[in-house]
């Protein structure tokens, strides 16, 4: 448990480094801004790798000799450290290093509470721009200033994250609104951190994953981040899903502003509710319940029956309420199946979830390119492997509980373990890469909630229309049959 601890901060410090080793071999770029900056943003990363490189050497010297409880607390006390560390950081430099943070601050289990508090800061309370900025960047888009614009502007954000902050905001009309600005600059920024992490990719796939197409991993990435900087697009995807889940019964979406959204402004409807935090702290166990079988819901929805997703799933994105409803607020970052996308990847879920077959598996993986030829693997090891993340749709009850993500990152990661040789067959094909991402978030979410229930029956309903295996089915159930009828 301690050493896994260890290892999970240090997946960040070795995505830190691979990133500014392969960004100090990227083209000059402009200084306009502190995040186009492409060598400072490399000497941050070496800065930060370096600092807490010589932090994990201490800790290891200082361990020497001692008790075993001893080292345990020299574990707990690096990674606690590094992680104010590269939140500061991180929160600072946004792009996609930030969403790296992002992802590790709730899914890595296996740190410390004090750590994942840390980087619980990147999902919604990083460093802000200046106020300066950011009502320049509302000048620019609208023409005056916000103080003109609005009939109340807080020059403070209510929540800073990786593309852009929010502030609050009252139109001349009297609306309560959220004003998604974005970071001058962060544009340049992603596509030096994109460029950096596809030479990290190929490296790693040539130590572990030696099936990784590392181009198409990156491709993927690189469009789905490029959609996310135009918030033109966010505003159509927020009035495509506002219309999707209208009349939902615990579902909510804010409704768009079109008036004051541009490019690089997104204007919603303020949204009161509470923060993830605040709502775990406070809700009877049964509305955790509820709340959780709602984010659940929201994406199985979302993914396989209208085939376009919310992919980017961590808690400061989603507002919590007393009933176990949820408002999810950010549409930037939205996966929509190619045509043959989803065809190509439903083979392997029917081989793993629906008949729990590990040679129809492999050859459904073969043919949808998550396998090299030739691997020569037992299916049953593969099914082994594979299905560890989906064991709460294998079995017919199923709690989802914070030891369980620690124990399941623990198998994924074990590169020298008896999967080995499943890990170094393994590619991940391009599609797969955002839903990948889902299944993760909505997994660690659900284990902070202690969310119990029929899984896989409930799977069934999206994937085999199987009857609705809970009351909130039931009542999506119905919901679906009266928006088909309207």
């Amino acid at each position: 448990m301690k050493a896994t601890r260890v290892a999970s901060v240090a997946a960040l410090a070795a995505l830190a480094t691979g990133l500014a080793a392969a960004a100090a071999t990227a083209r000059n770029a402009t200084k306009d801004s502190p995040l186009t900056n492409r060598l400072g943003r490399s000497a941050r990363v070496w800065k930060l790798s370096a600092r807490n490189g010589a932090r994990f050497a201490v800790s290891r010297v200082r361990g020497l000799g001692s008790a075993a409880e001893r080292r345990a607390q020299l574990d707990e006390q690096f990674a606690i450290r590094t992680a104010e560390d590269v939140a500061k950081e991180l929160g600072e430099m946004k792009g996609v290093l930030m969403k790296a943070g992002q992802l590790i601050s709730f899914i890595f289990e296996a740190l410390p509470d004090e750590a994942q508090e840390a980087l619980a800061t990147l999902q919604a309370d990083a460093a802000p721009m200046a106020p300066t900025l950011a009502a320049g960047v509302v000048e620019s888009e609208l023409g005056s200033p916000p103080e003109r614009v609005f009939l109340d502007w807080t020059d403070l954000p209510v929540a800073a994250a990786s593309i852009g902050q929010v502030h609050r905001a009252i139109t001349p009309d009297g609306l309560d609104v959220a004003v998604k600005v974005q970071y001058p600059g962060v544009h340049e920024a992603i596509e030096a951190d994109l460029d950096a992490a596809e030479a990290m990719y190929a490296m790693f796939s040539m130590m572990m994953l030696k099936g990784l197409d590392a181009k198409g991993l990156v491709d993927e990435l690189r469009a789905r981040m490029r959609e996310e900087l135009d918030y033109g697009l966010e505003s159509r995807n927020v009035i495509e899903f506002a219309e999707l889940f209208a009349g939902h019964p615990w579902v909510r979406v804010p409704n768009l502003v079109p008036e004051y959204s541009t490019e690089k402004l997104l204007t919603t409807e303020w949204v009161d509710g509470m923060t993830f935090d605040q709502f775990r702290a406070s809700a009877s166990p049964d509305t955790k319940q509820r709340a959780g079988e709602t984010v659940w819901r929201f994406a199985q929805h979302a993914i396989v029956r209208h085939g376009a997703f919310n992919g980017d799933p961590h808690p400061g994105n989603y507002k919590f309420h007393h009933d176990g409803s949820v408002t999810f607020l950010d549409y930037g970052l939205v996966k929509r199946w190619s045509p043959g996308e989803w065809e190509s990847l439903v083979p392997t879920l029917d081989a793993l979830i629906v008949r729990r077959d590990p040679e129809r598996l492999v050859a459904a993986m073969e043919a949808s390119g998550f396998l090299r030829d030739g691997h020569g693997l037992a299916p049953e090891l593969v099914f082994e492997y594979v299905s560890s993340p989906y064991t709460p749709y294998l079995t017919d009850t199923f709690t989802f509980t914070r030891q369980w993500m620690v124990d399941t990152l623990a198998v994924i990661f074990d590169v020298q373990g008896p999967h080995q040789r499943v890990i170094e067959s393994l590619n991940m094909p391009p599609s797969f890469v955002i839903l990948d991402r889902v299944v993760w978030g909505v997994s660690a979410i659900l284990g902070k909630l202690d969310a119990t229930g029929p899984w896989r029956a409930m799977l069934l309903e999206y994937l085999a229309d199987g009857a609705p295996a809970t009351e909130m089915g039931a009542d999506e159930h119905r919901w679906l049959a009266g928006a088909e009828q309207r």
